[in-house]
């Protein structure tokens, strides 16, 4: 037992003098500077119709003095050189650094929000049910194709027709001149 008591008191006395001996000192200096540069306030009474920005699978809000976008489940909003990001249109917002920002959102035109006129407006419960069917079907595309198709074909069919009608005043071809 004696040499026990007395292996303990060694400890103890190591403990004590290694803790009054000088130490190297160890620090670290963190500084976190931010500038908070806060987003304003806009709350939708309802939820926002969008419309698809062509060329992209990315929604804007239509009709609003705000910049925002619905893309790949998240919107996102651009406010002096800083976006924010949130699950749902009225926020909460969160400040993203610009690597997390997705490529699509920076090649945006520069008019992105004009809606042409007679542009399908999508309303959310619609959008928030299909944009990953969408996006994975490529639908968008699918649907321009179309769009652009039959727009084309009523152009060739105007030309067809205004041609033919300026034949018929000649008096030339197309059966309906005089023989």
């Amino acid at each position: 037992m004696k040499k026990s008591v007395f292996a303990l008191m060694i400890v103890a006395l190591v403990f004590i003098v290694s803790s009054l001996l000088p130490q190297p000192a160890f620090s670290e200096v963190n500084v976190n500077v931010g500038i908070n540069i806060p987003l304003p306030a806009f709350v939708f009474k309802a939820p926002p119709p969008v419309v698809v920005i062509p060329g992209t699978y990315a929604y804007a809000v239509p009709d609003v003095d705000i910049d925002i976008v619905f893309y790949q489940g998240y919107w996102y909003r651009p406010h002096r050189d800083y976006w924010y990001r949130s699950s749902s249109y009225n926020g909460p917002w969160e400040h993203i650094v610009r690597n997390r920002v997705p490529a699509t959102l920076y090649k945006l035109p520069p008019d992105y929000r004009h809606v042409p006129p007679g542009h399908q407006r999508i309303p959310y419960g619609q959008m928030k049910k299909n944009w990953k069917n969408w996006e994975r079907e490529k639908y968008w595309n699918k649907h321009a194709y179309k769009h652009e198709e039959r727009h084309e074909h009523k152009e060739d069919s105007y030309s067809r027709h205004k041609e033919e009608k300026r034949e018929h005043k000649k008096g030339g071809r197309g059966g309906h001149g005089r023989d």
